[in-house]
């Protein structure tokens, strides 16, 4: 079963019909790019497209569409030939240098650079550490469902409960107060969710570019402001261990630490969120599955946790560039092109997942992709999204358990499967 309810709309019967860096694909309804993805795997390689036209980075040579589970595994683990580090890995155009002065986090580099911002910031990340938040999770959960329950029906899941647990406990993680959840909430919509016209009206080019831009300055700002405060006065909080942490004689910069917040708000606060709505949406539209869960809450989680990021694959892509010549699976890639790899059409793949579009709390084994392919860039705070995603469904599902999930108004993106919107009864 689909996420999404089709629309009428011209079909596309063949894979020459499909560009996906035209903006018009990614305007298609969910099913028809499902039914797309599926054109491109059966392809016995992958297709070439060309890049989309930017005003503000240099036109590209194109790139490989990597839509197989199997290839998306090969490349994560082939890091010294396929890098995230030469141009970028979160937008297929090279990324220009004032985009790297607040976006060119860890995950745009390669090692040894990567290996020792990732191994200055992984402490907070750990298992270990991810338990120490367990009562902050519950308690930030417990008070969301309250003023669910306050509200009553009608209300937005998105911004009133799926938002609002990923942002608490990111920002207190930093040190973050209150007062400025929304500002980081705001800023974060516009990094992401430049494209749509929600969050950047007009839809010029232009007006894209400097309104992400100024919301990457102004996030930079507000943690390097608090990084010097904590200099002088430190907490408990992240912000102050990152800015003490010296492993080896390394320490962070500040604009090292500002691009590193920025990843954890925009990855852990926006992915976790879309998971989440898009957990509520597969329930209501499988009630059959939503009845195995709510008969073992808590036995039933782990595998329904996996099951609803492996559907919701809240990251479609992730690019990268081939650093030599390479033969894989029956493909030449030559140095110097690019490859995309598209971790929500993998989560599909027929070849690993019996019946892929079905919704199947326990489906075992679940090898998904939804926090990346394996090696040095699997996402560093998968422990603590699942910690997340568990306990706000627990929460729901014993307080509210006939919660269900209206139509949704998604995200105008081709980087995140979002949902914006999501009007809920109960």
């Amino acid at each position: 079963m689909t996420v999404e309810t089709p629309q009428e709309r011209a079909p596309i019967t063949s894979y020459d019909q499909i560009d996906l860096s035209d903006w018009d694909f990614w305007a298609r309804p969910l099913a028809e790019r499902e039914h797309a993805f599926d054109l491109l795997r059966e392809r016995d390689t992958p297709v070439f497209f060309a890049e989309p036209e930017l005003s503000f980075a240099p036109r590209g040579d194109g790139y490989h569409a990597i839509v197989r589970h199997a290839d998306i595994i090969e490349i994560s683990r082939n890091p010294d030939v396929f890098s995230s580090g030469e141009g970028g890995a979160t937008n297929i155009a090279d990324m220009p240098a004032e985009f790297a002065e607040y976006f060119g986090s860890m995950i745009n580099m390669d090692d040894p650079r990567h290996a020792r911002l990732r191994r200055i910031v992984s402490r907070a990340f750990t298992p270990k550490m991810i338990q120490k938040f367990e009562e902050d999770v519950q308690t930030a959960a417990v008070g969301i469902v309250d003023d669910l329950l306050e509200t009553g029906p009608g209300c937005d899941f998105v911004t009133e409960v799926a938002a609002r647990l990923p942002l608490k406990i990111i920002c207190d993680m930093m040190g973050i107060p209150e007062k400025d959840y929304r500002f980081v909430f705001d800023r974060s919509n516009i990094i992401l969710g430049a494209s749509d016209p929600e969050y950047v009206p007009g839809g010029d080019m232009d007006n894209v570019v400097s309104a992400m831009l100024n919301a990457g300055l102004e996030l930079q700002q507000l943690v390097q402001d608090l990084a010097a405060h904590r200099t002088e006065n430190p907490t408990g909080d992240l912000t102050s261990a990152l800015v003490s942490a010296n492993i080896d004689g390394e320490r962070l910069t500040l604009q090292e630490l500002g691009s590193f917040f920025i990843l954890l708000v925009v990855a852990g606060n926006e992915t976790t969120r879309n998971a989440i709505s898009q957990g509520l949406l597969l329930l209501t539209r499988n009630p059959g599955e939503k009845a195995r869960w709510l008969a073992d809450i808590e036995g039933r989680a782990p595998k329904a946790v996996e099951e609803i990021v492996r559907l919701a694959a809240p990251v479609n892509y992730m690019r990268r560039k081939v650093t030599r010549d390479f033969e894989m699976n029956g493909t030449h890639y030559k140095k110097g092109e690019k490859t995309v790899l598209y971790y929500w059409a993998a989560n599909r793949d027929g070849a690993v997942f019996a019946d892929p579009y079905r919704f199947d709390i326990t489906r075992d084994p679940n090898p998904h992709l939804g926090f990346g392919g394996p090696g040095p860039h699997f996402c560093l705070g998968a422990h603590l999204a699942r910690r997340e995603i568990t306990v706000m469904f627990r929460e729901l599902l014993q307080r509210v358990p006939e919660i269900e999930a209206g139509r949704p108004k998604r995200l105008f993106s081709s980087f995140i499967n979002g949902v914006k919107h999501l009007p809920c009864d109960f």
